[in-house]
Formats: structure tokens, sequence, C-alpha cells
């Protein structure tokens, strides 16, 4: 009996022991569906429809992953570079291209429905009007009705395949219109040429010819893969263009469509290694997963719904326009040479790139925005980046400022990638080959770099003024030598000059090149050569050191690139000491710099609601301009001269006024740059900044005034610590905009500032909120 009883007793033990194991694993179960359940979508905070109504062509984004070859989303404008794109105003789709980057377009398709009535004519007149209430966008997907022809359209893709998905009326003859030879944004494509390879595959290609800053053609090829059977492909002599006939069906249509700038072979591949299935739900997914993953990098609390939104609208336009050109398997389009060739980027040990290559407007600006959004929350995005611009060094000897078409553009001016490279490595982001990077960099600083080169100017070297600014320390204007390129304003090409200078001066000191260092920082004072101490502005000068006659400081350009000299004036990010003691002291400077603030104010702190209206009378004389680069800084600059309750004003006026916007009429007010502004809105709204865009060894950042209760930045332990660096506001409102006393990690901060070195550990700042400032006169 006893040994019955033991029996009984361990069995009963055992049961519940396993009770309890199941118990456990099932409340795992639960606690993970709930996580899963909780899970914030980040995309569903994203507005896509901001600024639509003033598009240029790679600034609307649907079906894309971040940074994805692949840009697919309908045009409703389809000429020039800018006014083109996805346009909200127009109420006609013309195609649903796959290529929207910087000088660069392709790829145009239309589903479409024939008959015996529109044979001979739907090879030109083949566009349909369509209804933004029958239309759904979100990132990585847009859904549209076509209203003409009664198709429903979806889109998404993977990084280099677009994923078409159509829904034809039943009983129809359902087609699609390849749109190879056609004025496309930016650019023109011809050649194109389309061929049907089995009863379910097509292969193509299209030339995207030069532009005027994108110099040399490039070739896009592309393959086409179906769900259902390709009846026939007729071509149109008129057009060059194709149309594919698809055999009856009463399923849903899908295409995909795999582009490679390196060949057909490419294409297929890209679409073998990203996308063997046709599951179209599965991709939406994935896509919304990737974007989660980088939105979800920054999460704030509190706040407004509103103001949420159009953050993460903010950050997600901060992770766009500059898109990947390699296939998968590391093939770029080098066209850096007399003749193009394939390139191959170096691979790891599982066989894939090490990093991406990159098509991307100018760096121009990113010293206060990419620089630090990026440095920060996204450093594998920067060191990305970093290699490829060094791989357009390595393959044509110069360090690019805007790439396209895998060629130089010689966008904008000077050598904006300076600071972004050098801000890279002194935050530990880039650690190998230094050396190598330094001379690369420093060639782009003297005679025969990039510097020499005004805007587009391909084949001389003149320009810049390059040769003056050494000689005379100024660049003087006009430039006699005439004119060879775009902005060529002396007093501006001056200043960025001396900042690049004090930038690469940095990584001189870096690296034990002190006779470098000293050289660099002399240039770097270069500034005060164009300071007019009579007027109080910088100001051109002409060769022969004579003051430009009749100088209005509120004159636009006539000197100054995209400005005029009151915005940048201010144009000192290395040196504000040196600049508040040219103006008679730091009271003086601030004094002024306000006055500017409250004159720009009365004009909403942009010149107009678009970049193309920073040249009218009634809005260029603004003395600040948050609608462009040259002056974006400018409400952190008190921080610097020891008055930052006034950043802490300014900056929350100009967000409220400027970027809190919430519909297709308005954003960014002005220009976009493939995700600078959207950088620069982020970086205001979490109340971090860095003035000289973290060149300096151990880079620190201005502390503002942040909008939300409650930031956390979840730092990538791949380059930082496994920690979050948390912001956290008491008492925070749209009255309470003043910090008061600042905490980190439970140490008081004397200055509104804190190093990179700290803050990549992670921890709490605390910020303590008022409707007043705590400044003693």
């Amino acid at each position: 009996m006893r040994i019955i009883h033991v029996l009984k007793k361990t069995a009963w033990l055992l049961g519940l022991v396993l009770f309890i194991l199941i118990s456990c694993k099932n409340q795992v179960k639960r606690s993970a569906v709930l996580e899963k359940g909780n899970k914030i979508d980040y995309t569903a905070k994203v507005y896509p429809l901001l600024d639509t109504e003033n598009s240029r062509w790679f600034f609307f984004s649907s079906a894309s992953r971040p940074f994805g070859m692949v840009n697919l989303s309908p045009d409703t404008q389809i000429g020039g570079a800018w006014g083109s794109g996805y346009r909200y105003k127009t109420d006609t789709i013309k195609g649903f291209s796959h290529i929207h980057a910087w000088q660069m377009s392709g790829v145009s398709v239309m589903p479409v429905i024939t008959s015996e009535t529109n044979k001979k004519t739907i090879f030109t007149d083949f566009y349909s009007q369509f209804s933004h209430e029958k239309e759904k966008i979100a990132p990585g997907y847009h859904y549209v009705e076509l209203d003409r022809y009664q198709i429903i359209s979806e889109i998404t893709s993977t990084k280099r395949v677009g994923l078409h998905q159509y829904t034809f009326p039943k009983n129809q003859q359902a087609a699609i219109l390849f749109n190879l030879n056609t004025l496309l944004g930016p650019c023109k494509n011809s050649g194109g040429v389309l061929e049907k390879n089995t009863t379910k595959e097509l292969s193509g290609k299209l030339v995207m010819e030069p532009t005027h800053r994108r110099p040399k053609p490039l070739a896009v090829y592309f393959k086409a893969i179906f769900n259902t059977d390709i009846s026939t492909v007729e071509q149109d002599e008129e057009t060059g263009n194709y149309l594919v006939n698809l055999a009856e069906t009463n399923e849903k249509v899908l295409m995909k469509i795999g582009i490679s700038y390196t060949s057909v072979e490419n294409a297929a591949n890209n679409i073998k290694e990203e996308l063997l299935h046709w599951n179209f739900d599965d991709v939406v997914s994935e896509s919304k997963m990737e974007w989660n993953d980088l939105l979800g990098r920054i999460e704030v609390k509190g706040g407004t719904e509103a103001a949420q939104t159009r953050f993460y609208t903010d950050l997600w336009h901060a992770l766009q326009g500059r898109r990947i050109i390699n296939d998968v398997n590391g093939a770029y389009p080098d066209n850096t040479g007399k003749e193009f060739r394939v390139g191959q980027l170096p691979l790891n040990k599982n066989g894939k790139p090490k990093f991406n290559h990159f098509n991307s407007d100018s760096f121009w600006g990113a010293q206060w925005t990419l620089n630090t959004l990026w440095g920060l929350v996204y450093p594998e995005i920067m060191e990305d980046f970093v290699h490829s611009l060094m791989q357009y060094y390595k393959d044509g000897g110069i360090i690019p400022r805007g790439p396209s078409g895998g060629n130089y553009t010689y966008v904008m001016t000077g050598a904006s990638s300076t600071p972004f490279i050098v801000s890279a490595i002194q935050k530990g982001i880039i650690k190998d080959d230094l050396e190598n990077i330094y001379q690369a960099l420093k060639k782009n600083h003297m005679p025969g770099g990039i510097m020499e080169k005004a805007g587009y100017e391909h084949t001389t070297n003149l320009g810049g003024g390059l040769k003056y600014y050494h000689q005379n320390g100024y660049v003087p204007y006009p430039i006699p030598d005439g004119d060879f390129g775009g902005h060529q304003d002396g007093a501006s090409l001056t200043m960025e000059y001396a900042y690049q200078d004090w930038t690469l001066a940095q990584l001189a000191k870096k690296l034990n090149h002190t006779a470098d260092y000293e050289y660099f920082m002399t240039r770097s004072k270069n500034y005060k050569n164009v300071f007019d101490s009579e007027t109080g502005w910088m100001r051109p000068k002409d060769q022969d050191n004579i003051w430009k006659k009749d100088f209005d400081p509120y004159q636009v350009e006539n000197g100054f690139i995209e400005a005029n000299g009151a915005q940048s004036t201010w144009f000192v990010p290395h040196d504000l000491q040196g600049l508040a003691a040219l103006m008679g002291g730091e009271d003086k400077a601030v004094e002024k710099l306000n006055n500017q603030f409250i004159e720009a104010e009365k004009l909403g702190f942009t010149a107009g609601n678009s970049h193309a209206q920073e040249l009218h009378p009634e809005y260029s004389r603004i003395p600040i301009n948050f609608g462009n680069q040259p002056s974006i800084q400018t409400s952190f600059i008190f921080n610097q001269l020891n008055r930052p309750d006034l950043t802490q004003y300014w900056t929350r006026r100009v967000i409220q006024k400027t970027f809190s916007g919430l519909s297709p009429a308005t954003g960014y007010n002005g220009d976009e740059d493939q995700g600078l502004m959207g950088s620069l809105n982020v970086l205001m709204k979490i109340g971090l900044f860095q003035m000289n865009g973290g060149t300096e060894d151990n880079p620190e950042y201005q502390i503002g005034s942040p909008i939300f209760d409650e930031i956390t930045i979840k730092l990538n332990p791949e380059y930082y610590s496994n920690q979050n660096f948390i912001i956290k506001t008491e008492n925070n409102s749209a009255s309470n905009i003043y910090v008061n006393k600042v905490k980190f990690n439970n140490r008081s901060l004397k200055k509104h500032k804190i190093l990179h070195s700290d803050l990549i550990e992670g921890g709490e700042l605390i910020l303590e909120m008022s409707n007043k400032t705590n400044r003693t006169p």
C-alpha cells in the first residue's frame, strides 16, 4: 500500500509539473501574440501625400523599399525634373514607372483594355483618369483604380523588383503598354526594345539620354515575368513602343519587373534572388516590416496625433530619394571613365556585396541633416554611403558630391562630401583605411579636385574660382574667367570652402598631419575676407578686392548661392565665435539674428511654399529661409552664442508655423533634396542638432526643445552600445518650450550640449520644461 501511495503521489506531482509547464508555455505564447498585436505600425503614421502638389521627379514614393533600385509609383506628370512624377492635383495617370531617381527615369508601363475601336490609337492615347477617393497609399504599397478601363491597379516592390497586380474587367482584352520611348521626368527614354522570350517572359532595355546634369547616357535593362500567358507582342512604328496582349484570364494578373543597369541576365538574377514567389500580399507585408524596422528606430510619445504623423512622415522622407544602383550580385554601372564598364563591388564570405552603391543628389546641406540623423540612428546606412563615395574615387579619381548614372554630375558646389565622410569617421562608423580616405578628400580641396568645378561644370575646372581662393583668400564675384557652370557666386563659395576646409583640418589633426592641419585651419578663416564690417554683412567683392556696388543684403543670389546675403551671412558653422567678434560681440550678433527671425516669421520662415517661388520678388527678400539649405541651421546658432532660450523659442516657432502641416499643398515649403529637409525636421522635433555637422573630435550635440514627451532612440548595437538613448521632457506643452534644467543619467548638465561618446552609451536625458526662461539678465 505504501508503494502504491508513493507512486500515486509521484504521479500527481508529475502531473502538476506538467500542468505548470504547459500553462507557462501557453502564457508565453499568449504574451508573444499580445506583444505582436501591440507592435506599433509606424507606416500607418506616415502621410505619403505630404507636399505632393509640389512634387519633383524623385520626391514622391509609394511602392518602394528604403533606397530601392526600383521606385515604383504612378506618374501624373512626365515632363521635366521639376513639377513631374506624382502630382496630386493632376487627375490623370500616364503610366507606372520603376525609376524615380536623381536625373534618372525609366521602364514605364500601363495596364489597358484594347478593342477594335482603340486598336490604332492605344499607343498614343492610353492615359486614364483616376480619383483620390479610390486610392490607397502606404510605404511599400499603392492601390488605384483606372477609371477609363475599370482596372484595379496594385503595386509593391522588393529592392530591385517591381510587382504589379491588376484586376481587369471580365470578358475584355487585357494588355500592358510598355512606354519605353518617351520623355519621362528628367530625361528622354530612347532606343527601347522588348522581346518575348517565352509564353510568360519578356526582356528589354532602353537608354536614359544625357541631361544637363548627367552628361552621359545610361542603359537600363529589365526582365518581365507574368503569371499568365502572353498571346502577342505588338510594336508601334510611330512611337516605337510595345503592346503586350495577354491571354484570356479571369484571375488577377501579376507581373514582376526586375531591373539592372548592367545586363538582362542580372535583371533576371535580381528577380531570382529577391522574388521567387507570386504572393503579392506577402511582398507588401515584407515591405511594411522593412519600413517599420527603420521608422521604429525612433519611438515618440506624447504630442498630438497630427504631430506624430508629421514626424514619421519626415522620418520616412529622410530615408528616401537616394537609390541603390548595384545588382544583388554586386555588379554596378561605372560611367566615370572614357568608356562605360560594368564594375564589381567587393563581396563578403557569403558572396554578397560588402556595401551598396548609390545614385545620389548632392550632400550640399547634409552637414545639418543627414550627418546627424544617419550618424546617430542609422550608422549602417552612413557607412554604406561612405564606401560608395570611395568606390567612385577608386573608379574615377574623385569623390563625388552627387553621382548619377554611375558618373559625376558636379551638382551644386564645393566638396560637400567632406563633412559627411569626416563625420562618419569622427563617430567611429568608419574605422579602416583612414589615410587613403584622407588623401582622397584632400585631393578635392586642391587644384584638380572637385572644388575647382562650379555646378554641372563637366569639361572645365575654372568655375569654382579655387585658384583665387588659394591666392587671395576669397572667390571673387564675378569670376573673371567667365561662366562655366552654375552657382558661380563668390561670397557663398568662399564661406562654403572655408567650412569644408575646417572639417578636413579636423581629420588631418586626427591622423597627425600637423602641417596640413595648420594649412587648412588657416584657409578656414577665409570667410572673414568677405565680411564687410561697414554694412555688417557678408558681401561679394571682385578680383581687385572691391566690394560689390549697390549691395543689397536682401537681393537673392548675386554673389550668394540659392540665398541672399542676409541668409548667407550666418554660414560659418565652424567659427561662430569668430563671426560674432566681427559683428561686435555675441550680444550684437544675437540681436542681429533675432531681428532677422522676427522679420522672417512674417513670411512664414520660407521663401514661398515651393522651391520654384524662391526667386519671386515677394518672397526672395526674406532674412531667414528654412525652405532651402543655406540657412536651415540658424535657429541653433543662438545656442552657440550662449542664448539657448532663443534657440528653443525660434525652433518651436519654425516647427509650428512651417513644418507641422499635413496636406498635399504644403510640407517643406521649398527644396526637399532627398531627405535633407525631412532629416532637419526630425532633428528639430527631437531637440538634437550638430552645428558643424559632427566633424570635430568626439562630436557634440546641441540640445533644443523637443516637441514630444518622450523620445526613444534605439541605438544600433553593431556600432554603439546595446542600449537606448531616451529623451524625457517634464511639463512639456505648446507653451512650455523652454528647457530650464538638463540632466543626463542623473547628472546635471550646465550647458545644453551632450557628447557623442556619452550619448551612444545610452541612458536618459531629462529636460525640465517651462513657459519662462531661467536666463538671468
